[in-house]
């Protein structure tokens, strides 16, 4: 990892690149991230909005679009010297990117399946989906567990809240889907396969309630504060010691036309 200083990676479920155009431009002149990586981007690849993106200096694009749905993005200001995709998705949507820095970090950015809303896999294809695409996550980085020593950075809309404290009830929210057990165990073996170090609950308490999404449903969401920690920043044990600051951006819920999604930003320096 020689030349790594500094490293400030911010995710967000974006929920439609277009259409929130000016939050992401505003945002990534308030926070200047050296690396963005987007999911729910909803544009095919040739309709991604590169070019302005490009005059904020976010010049370097690995880009893995779908018409209408999904879609993952990471915009970045370092050199990439690797980019791929992955075959996570049963289905074939558009949900991983994958890139490697110039200065050796590999970075993974995903966008779970959401799930629907029944917690039943017999009945519901959707959650079905969801759970294979979690059990996919363990089973690749699993494969690699021996690379444990290796810079790595996992991010994303994981649509899980695995601990009691990501939800605003876990008794209340046990079945609901993102909070069910099933859930919550797939997603702590998919953490335990490649001992990923969790950078949220690195800076905050297991006991301290934080989240990263607010329903839309809501009509008074900062009131009611009925929030799930969907949005994970995962790094390698290798950068555990580099984890410097942490910072999810729930201001951006109230900001006009916002995504229900807010950023959750890490920075690294060695």
């Amino acid at each position: 990892m020689d030349g790594l200083r500094k490293m400030k990676i911010a995710t967000w479920n974006i929920n439609s690149v277009r259409l929130r155009m000016p939050l992401a431009t505003r945002f990534l002149r308030q926070h200047q991230p050296d690396v963005l990586c987007l999911q729910e981007t909803k544009v095919v690849n040739e309709l991604f909005p590169a070019e302005p993106l490009r005059k904020l200096g976010y010049v370097h694009q690995a880009i893995h679009g779908q018409k209408g749905y999904h879609g993952v993005a990471v915009l970045s200001r370092l050199p990439f010297v690797k980019t791929g995709v992955q075959d996570f998705c049963r289905e074939g949507h558009a949900r991983h990117m994958g890139v490697t820095f110039e200065n050796g970090v590999e970075l993974h950015n995903f966008y779970v399946p959401a799930g629907g809303d029944i917690p039943n896999p017999n009945v519901n294809a959707k959650f079905a989906h969801k759970l294979h695409f979690l059990g996919e996550l363990a089973k690749v980085f699993g494969a690699r567990r021996a690379e444990r020593d290796r810079p790595m950075v996992l991010v994303g809309d994981l649509n899980v809240a695995p601990l009691e404290n990501d939800v605003w009830s876990h008794k209340q929210m046990r079945d609901v889907v993102s909070h069910t057990p099933v859930e919550t165990n797939l997603l702590g073996e998919a953490m335990a396969a490649f001992d990923w170090v969790d950078s949220t609950r690195h800076f905050v308490p297991p006991e301290e309630k934080i989240y990263s999404w607010w329903s839309y449903r809501a009509a008074d969401w900062e009131a009611s504060d009925r929030g799930r920690r969907l949005d994970h920043v995962w790094v390698s044990a290798a950068l555990k010691e580099a984890l410097k600051s942490h910072k999810i951006v729930k201001p951006m819920r109230g900001w006009q036309k916002a995504s229900d999604h807010v950023p959750v930003i890490v920075e690294l320096k060695l």
